[in-house]
């Protein structure tokens, strides 16, 4: 399946694009037209520039010929509230826009966990987790896409384990190669269409957590 991952260039997004490679699909490197690919095309991975600042024409042009979008990027702690905005929240929608008028199906959202839950919305954190709760209620309302909205805890750099949990109620962290996998897996499994799946660390394996999604 030939993926295309917005934001492979972030931390997650660089784990998304080699465990899609280990797993046999074909990765698309989606990045900013600023970014350096020269990484990416060493490996032979197909590396595709994409500006979720532009119309979502434009950003179709990058999707064509893939089969699903897979969305890793935001605007970055250090960025200010406007481009949390822009990026995590209209970027998004955009990309999801893209998508349907590139004829890509399957789209695969990386949340936040208890983001549709304003009563759960750190301090700090609150921009980012409105525009993650607006972006995922347009991919579910408003769009024809077979979707898969994935809601990690905070993410960690702890080797993955391939364990995880999904409980709506828990609060915790995963580590980012346990979303990765977590999320190619999704990927190929039908059942987590039309899901919004909390995720931590845990001590179930990635498959059995799926069969019982």
């Amino acid at each position: 399946m030939r993926v295309f991952v917005v934001g492979a260039n972030g931390q997650t997004g660089r784990r998304l694009v080699t465990q899609l490679r280990a797993r046999g699909d074909d990765p698309v490197a989606g990045l900013g037209p600023d970014e350096d690919g020269e990484d990416w095309e060493d490996q032979g991975i197909t590396v595709r520039r994409i500006d979720l600042l532009a119309k979502p024409e434009r950003i179709a042009s990058a999707l064509m010929g893939c089969d699903a979008v897979m969305f890793a990027a935001g605007s970055g702690g250090r960025t200010k509230d406007d481009m949390t905005l822009l990026i995590d929240l209209d970027g998004a929608v955009k990309t999801m826009q893209a998508a349907e008028i590139a004829g890509v199906r399957r789209f695969l959202m990386i949340s936040m966990l208890f983001a549709e839950d304003r009563n759960r919305w750190a301090e700090p954190l609150k921009p980012l987790y409105a525009a993650k709760f607006y972006a995922d209620n347009w991919l579910v309302h408003q769009t024809n896409l077979a979707y898969t909205i994935v809601q990690p805890g905070a993410l960690s750099f702890h080797p993955g384990t391939g364990q995880v949990k999904s409980d709506p109620l828990a609060v915790g962290s995963i580590p980012r190669a346990d979303l990765a996998a977590f999320m190619v897996a999704a990927l190929h499994a039908p059942q987590a269409v039309g899901k919004t799946i909390p995720l931590l660390q845990g001590s179930t394996p990635i498959a059995e957590v799926l069969a019982h999604i």
